[in-house]
Formats: structure tokens, C-alpha cells, sequence
């Protein structure tokens, strides 16, 4: 049995387990899930599931792992980029929306099972190179040396990643609110995001002598 949570090279057969699982606990999160339901979306027998991953915690893990892994260690390698602060910002956004688009289940699923059990998230970040620390240093010394409306680092990550975040955690409330029948309406608002965001962001930052 190969380590699949620990691997960067799962074989063919563990490459279906997880894209099955990945369906299953997107749709049910880590309680309402079912090792019979993961084996049958990966038109596998169960005991060819346990014989990949020993249980459901640990089939859990891995995807929990992959979904982490798509985010937040890319986007954190933005900041590092030889370009000015406002490109980082505006890449930053962008980037972070295209992974929404690409990914419109995950918000949803991370925050229900960093709600569920925190320590998951504590044990996601010992096991990845992501280093929060370092970047919001990185983000502090952008704004220092481009001579920004001080704020604190942390303030302005939460404030980017939460207006990215919130049209696709909310979803089923912005389709109901948004005016019009057209049904690519919650599409076209969503593309309109990332400009909104950057626009946003970049008033909020703005020197108090120019506002």
C-alpha cells in the first residue's frame, strides 16, 4: 500500500480513488460521506479502497491536503514576483478568482471542516511549505516601501480573500438577489469581481492626504 497522503505520485488506481472521493466529500463533507459511496464512484470494490487508504479519515486528509495545496502556496509565491505592489494585488485577485471558478465547491468545504475539526487546517500547514508569516511580511514591506495608507497585513488578506470568496460561498443567495432573468447573470457578476475587487482594494489603500 503506498502512502498516497505523504506521495506526489499516486498510481492510476489511487489517481481514481481520489477523484471520486474528491466528488463525494465536496457534495457531503467528511460526516455525511461513506466509504461505499467513494468505492462505487470509483467503480472499485471497498476492500480495494481500505487496501489504498485504511479509512475515511485518512482518504479525507489527502483531499483535504490537495484542496489546501491548490490555493494557498501559489498565491503566496505572487508576493515574491520582481513587479510593483499594485500588479502583485491585481495578479493576486485574478489568480485567486480563476482557482474559485476552476474550484466553485472548495470555500465551502474548507470552512465546514476547519469548523468541524481546526486541528485538520493546523495539520495541513505543518505538512506544507506555505508560510503565512512570511508573507505577510512581504506584504508589510510592499507597503512600506510603495508609501500605502498603513494598515495591518493580516486586515488586507482577510479583506481581499473574504470579497473573493463570499459570491461563490454565497452563491444561492446572489442568483436570488441579483436582478434580471437572464441566466448567465451570476456569471457575468462574477467576472465583473475581479476589477471590483482591485478597484476596491486600491482606494482602501490610498494615502489618508488623498482621500
Amino acid at each position: 500500500m503506498v502512502d498516497t497522503f505523504e506521495s506526489s505520485f499516486p498510481n492510476e488506481t489511487e489517481k481514481q480513488i481520489l477523484i471520486a472521493a474528491r466528488k463525494v466529500f465536496m457534495r457531503k463533507g467528511m460526516d455525511g460521506a461513506r466509504m461505499q459511496e467513494i468505492a462505487d464512484e470509483a467503480n472499485i470494490n471497498k476492500a480495494m479502497l481500505h487496501y489504498y487508504f485504511r479509512n475515511k479519515e485518512r482518504l479525507f486528509h489527502a483531499i483535504f491536503h490537495e484542496a489546501f495545496q491548490k490555493f494557498f502556496p501559489q498565491l503566496e509565491g505572487i508576493f515574491t514576483l520582481n513587479v510593483s505592489f499594485q500588479e502583485k494585488i491585481k495578479m493576486f485577485i485574478a489568480r485567486y478568482m480563476d482557482l474559485l471558478f476552476e474550484n466553485p465547491y472548495l470555500p465551502a468545504f474548507i470552512l465546514s471542516e476547519i469548523n468541524r475539526n481546526p486541528q485538520t487546517i493546523v495539520s495541513v500547514f505543518d505538512k506544507s511549505s506555505f508560510n503565512p508569516e512570511l508573507l505577510l511580511a512581504n506584504i508589510e514591506a510592499e507597503m512600506k516601501k510603495e508609501e500605502l495608507r498603513k494598515t495591518h497585513p493580516l486586515h488586507l488578506l482577510i479583506n481581499i480573500v473574504s470579497m473573493c470568496v463570499f459570491p461563490f460561498a454565497g452563491g444561492p443567495l446572489l442568483k436570488a438577489v441579483i436582478p434580471g432573468k437572464d441566466p448567465f447573470a451570476y456569471d457575468s457578476f462574477l467576472k465583473e469581481r475581479k476589477d471590483a475587487i482591485y478597484e476596491f482594494v486600491m482606494c482602501s489603500l490610498k494615502p489618508e492626504k488623498l482621500l
